[in-house]
């Protein structure tokens, strides 16, 4: 009876911890698995088809540059109660505050303009029309966010996050070769060496991977969301879930396109993940469908949250009420940034002839470009003792920080050198 009864209460015990996450998470798994959004995904086609393999590696390098990033921001959020927006015009005046939210808001509306984009683009390989695409995205995420609740809105987004593991078995299914994953992809290097197109892919996978947006999405989710200091343990796990999660599912897309499209050495130059899902089709129905499903959901998990964290930010700058857990007649002007930014960028994609590829693959680059200067903000914050007390940045945060910093600051230096002397680094 004492083995069943130390069992009964090690099981309670399991059972509480489960639950205790299970009730915290949100957040840190949100807002990385949406990262995965439809440019995202175009991003990690587009690498699987060009390199095969040969990138994977430094995509699994991106985990825990992705985990430290965000796991700031969950700190800075739950210590201050602040959105990220009104940390930076709090801590460094109106001209950062304004440099910092105009850099946002034109970043997300891009970005969002390639989740529908992406969206449009896959289900119009199931036949359906782009207006009807984007009328009833909007239709959807306007039921999502007028619910009253942060908690309802969250868990519907958790749902489309476990729909981004759809890629997982079209791996599965093609049965790739295993020992040459391992040798092609776990060992770093540059295929045909360095030149202007790798340094595109790698800035490209980092603006993917690690966004502006998920910076000011984060922190401002932790805050409407009402985590407290006892949380930020459960917050940190959670984030840590996310960046595996988000870089399992891109390693996993690599491999599709790289065992199906990848021709060597050079590769093939695709435009999108919807032609990559086209182009699989031919070969094989059910992954090609499974990519073109998993597009539509990645391109709608990315509005879902891209749209949230402009119209969060624009409400912490201007003081209106700003929170998931307001009706609409407490909020107006907060839900209407949010459906006014929605509309007129799925509108965008209507226009006849618009340059849409292009503004899907430059976007990521501009993302990492703009990411320095947002990283910088962070750190700082962090750093504010006064601010932060125990939970400011220790040496080992601050030095891991600046080294992200310099990282995508030397690549986007040597991107921007290659383009203009494109033969140097042949």
């Amino acid at each position: 009876m004492k083995i069943f009864s130390k069992l009964y209460y090690e099981y309670r015990r399991i059972w509480k911890i489960i639950v205790l996450y299970l009730i915290i998470s949100g957040p840190g798994i949100v807002v990385m698995v949406a990262d995965n959004d439809a440019a995202g995904i175009t991003t990690y086609a587009a690498t699987g088809a060009k390199f095969g393999y040969n990138l994977i590696w430094f995509l699994l390098f991106l985990v825990p540059i992705a985990y430290f990033v965000q796991e700031m921001t969950v700190r800075l959020g739950v210590i201050t109660k602040r959105g990220h927006s009104e940390s930076v015009f709090e801590a460094f005046g109106s001209f950062w505050g304004w440099f910092s939210l105009t850099n946002l808001m034109v970043v997300n509306w891009l970005t969002l303009i390639t989740e529908f984009v992406g969206m449009t683009a896959a289900l119009k390989l199931f036949g359906v029309p782009p207006y009807i695409t984007v009328t009833g995205v909007c239709i959807l995420m306007g039921i999502m966010v007028l619910n009253g609740r942060y908690w309802t809105w969250e868990k519907i987004a958790l749902a489309f996050c476990a729909l981004n593991l759809i890629y997982i078995p079209c791996a599965f299914i093609l049965n790739p070769p295993v020992s040459t994953i391992f040798h092609d992809g776990f060992i770093p290097h540059f295929p045909n060496g360095f030149n202007n197109n790798v340094f595109f892919f790698l800035m490209a996978n980092i603006g993917t991977t690690i966004a502006p947006w998920m910076l000011y999405f984060q922190q401002s989710a932790v805050v409407d969301k009402g985590m407290k200091e006892k949380d930020i343990p459960w917050a940190k796990f959670d984030t840590m879930v996310g960046a595996i999660l988000t870089i399992a599912v891109a390693v996993f897309i690599v491999i599709v396109t790289g065992t199906v499209l990848f021709i060597s050495p050079n590769g093939i130059d695709i435009s999108s993940a919807a032609e990559a899902a086209q182009k699989l089709m031919g070969m094989n129905k059910y992954v090609g469908s499974f990519l073109a499903v998993g597009l539509f959901n990645a391109g709608l998990l990315g509005a879902i949250c891209i749209s949230l964290a402009s119209s969060w930010a624009f409400g912490e700058i201007f003081g209106w009420a700003h929170s998931l857990n307001n009706k609409i007649k407490e909020a107006p002007w907060f839900y209407a940034n949010y459906f006014i930014t929605l509309i007129s960028a799925g509108l965008i994609v209507l226009i006849p002839k618009a340059p849409l590829v292009l503004i899907t693959l430059l976007v990521q680059v501009v993302s990492a470009m703009l990411l320095p200067a947002t990283l910088v903000f962070l750190l700082l914050l962090l750093n504010d003792k006064k601010s932060m007390g125990e939970y400011k940045n220790n040496l080992f945060q601050n030095i891991t920080g600046i080294s992200i910093v310099a990282l995508i600051i030397i690549l986007s230096t040597l991107y921007a050198i290659s383009v203009i002397f494109p033969n140097l680094f042949n």
